[in-house]
């Protein structure tokens, strides 16, 4: 592992050996998992007023309208009280007839995240009735918790937002789709975002048709927002830097305190051991990742675990500094036209924002 390896005519005094990826096994307590469920670093500050729609796409500004009423909505008498009626200096809106949920859905690099998070901190409500978390943490909270401590556990909140809503198998699908049913019951408000229309989830990843109840079920509890555009972390941005060399990326780490330094392949084939749920955790105190040999992901179930960790660490805002293959080539021409494929563009888009976040750590 490159970890371990002595750095020529480097300074053991002021250079540290870095940390590794490869030798972190972490264990979260389901108490974590609960606790942790909100908007991560990234998103922290983010609010509707921060959101910069582009002047050419007004779904953008549409999508802020509607949910900053759906978000006052939410301060009524169902989740405040009878006598708290008033948010935002109006009476807030009745109850919806309709679907208690949103969905936004668009292409990556639209802001959706940020969407989604500027509506959490913007429901009227402590944060201890509100729950934001990805699928992938969602579906893990079950297998933590039990499907009927989950309920109990978020049955009292009064909104869940899920980040990056996709089915990609059918275990998956009956499970949200039962504990959705259930929360909608005890009146908890839903918002997802996704790459794929409600009724859509599931196409190309295994046998949607087989389970078209459950997916319309699914459907049932949202209303779709669309957000057009295209992606902004490219948006009058240079391309993305390319790769530099594995001695350079080693020095690197060396260098910079709070670093850590993997050979690319023996990362991947430590995240095959490592459940996706605990990536959060994998790099926590990381100040930057920086990686040798990085080369072609070489299937699929490694590419998908792969997108989880470039998803955790953007939203902790973790520069991620490569040598090897560039970031746009690591998914084959396969993968990128498969069910999948908005994942992978989602993985590339966010890997090059990190990349660029990581220049400056090398040494010109």
């Amino acid at each position: 592992m490159s970890s371990s390896h002595a750095v020529p005519g480097s300074s053991p005094i002021a250079e540290a050996a870095p940390l590794s990826l490869c030798a972190r096994e972490p264990h979260v307590p389901a108490d974590r998992l609960v606790a942790e469920m909100v908007p991560p670093p990234r998103f922290d500050s983010v609010r509707f007023d921060t959101y910069v729609p582009d002047p050419n796409q007004p779904s953008q500004t549409e999508a802020v309208r509607v949910l900053s009423d759906f978000a006052a909505g939410l301060g009524g008498a169902h989740a405040m009280g009878a006598g708290k009626r008033k948010w935002f200096g109006r009476k807030a809106a009745a109850a919806p007839s309709g679907p208690r949920g949103v969905y936004l859905d668009g292409g990556y690099g639209v802001g959706k995240t940020h969407l989604l998070a500027s509506l959490w901190h913007a429901t009227p409500a402590a944060p201890s009735l509100k729950a934001f978390g990805t699928f992938v943490e969602l579906t893990n909270l079950v297998g933590a918790l039990g499907f009927q401590q989950t309920v109990r556990t978020l049955s009292g909140h009064r909104l869940l937002c899920i980040d990056e809503f996709e089915l990609d198998d059918p275990g998956d699908t009956v499970l949200v789709s039962s504990l959705l049913s259930r929360l909608v019951e005890e009146g908890v408000a839903l918002a997802a975002t996704s790459n794929t229309l409600p009724g859509k989830l599931g196409e190309g990843r295994f046998a949607a048709a087989d389970f078209l109840r459950e997916i319309q079920g699914l459907s049932a509890h949202f209303r779709p927002l669309r957000i057009d555009g295209e992606d902004y972390r490219h948006r009058g941005l240079p391309e993305a830097p390319a790769p530099f060399s594995d001695e350079q990326v080693t020095r690197a780490a060396y260098a910079t305190p709070g670093a850590s330094l993997d050979d690319f392949p023996a990362l991947l084939d430590h995240l095959a051991r490592v459940h996706p749920s605990r990536y959060g955790a994998l790099t926590d105190g990381l100040k930057a990742v920086c990686l040798t040999e990085v080369r072609a992901v070489p299937d699929q179930s490694t590419a998908l675990r792969l997108v989880v960790l470039a998803d955790r660490l953007y939203d902790r805002e973790v520069p991620v500094l490569a040598a090897g293959l560039p970031f746009d080539r690591l998914f084959s021409e396969e993968m990128l036209n498969g069910g999948y494929r908005k994942k992978y563009f989602r993985a590339i888009s966010r890997l090059t924002a990190l990349a660029r976040d990581a220049k400056g750590l090398v040494a010109q």
